[in-house]
C-alpha cells in the first residue's frame, strides 16, 4: 500500500510540467494532474512493494493529456470544417462532394492508424510540436518520430490512393 504524501504527492511537479507539455493548457494540466493523483489514490490498494508508483502516474498523466489533446482536435475539426465550407460555396457541387468525401476518408484512415502513429501524427501534424518534443513526450527517439510519421502518412496515402482509385 502506498503513502500519498511520500509516495504521490512528490510527482505532482513532474506530473504537471508532463501534462502542460502535451497540451499547452496551465489550467487542464492542473485538472489532469488531480485526476492521475485521484486515481493513484483509487488504485492504493493494488500497488506491493517491487510497484511503481511513479510509472502508474506518470502513464496515467500521458493518457489523460492525450485524450485531451483529441478532444480538443475534435472541436477544432469543427471549426476547421466550417471554415472549409464557407470556402467551398464557390465550388461547383461536385467539387464540393468529393471534397467533402475525401476529407471523410482520410479522417477515417488517421483513426484507423496504430495508436503510436495517430498520437506522434496528431502532435506534429496538427498541433505542430517538434520532432524533438515528441520524441522527449513519448520516450524515443527524434528519428524513431519521423519514421513513425512517415509510415503514418504514407499508409493514409497509400489507402487513400486505393479509395481514390477504385472508387469504395
Amino acid at each position: 500500500m502506498i503513502n500519498f504524501r511520500d509516495d504521490v504527492l512528490p510527482l505532482k511537479n513532474r506530473l504537471y510540467r508532463l501534462a502542460l507539455r502535451i497540451t499547452a493548457h496551465t489550467g487542464e494540466s492542473e485538472d489532469i494532474v488531480q485526476e492521475t493523483m485521484i486515481r493513484a489514490w483509487n488504485h492504493r490498494d493494488e500497488f506491493e512493494s517491487g510497484s511503481s508508483v511513479e510509472a502508474f502516474c506518470v502513464t496515467v498523466c500521458k493518457n489523460l493529456a492525450l485524450d485531451y489533446i483529441g478532444k480538443k482536435e475534435s472541436q477544432n475539426t469543427a471549426l476547421e470544417d466550417t471554415v472549409l465550407e464557407q470556402a467551398d460555396n464557390a465550388a461547383t457541387p461536385f467539387q464540393k462532394l468529393s471534397h467533402e468525401d475525401g476529407k471523410k476518408w482520410v479522417y477515417r484512415l488517421f483513426q484507423q492508424l496504430p495508436d503510436k502513429q495517430r498520437i506522434i501524427m496528431q502532435l506534429r501534424d496538427i498541433e505542430g510540436k517538434p520532432y524533438r518534443e515528441i520524441a522527449t513526450l513519448l520516450n524515443i527517439t527524434e528519428e524513431q518520430v519521423k519514421v513513425t510519421l512517415f509510415r503514418a502518412r504514407q499508409k493514409i496515402k497509400q489507402e487513400f490512393e486505393k479509395i481514390d482509385n477504385y472508387g469504395l
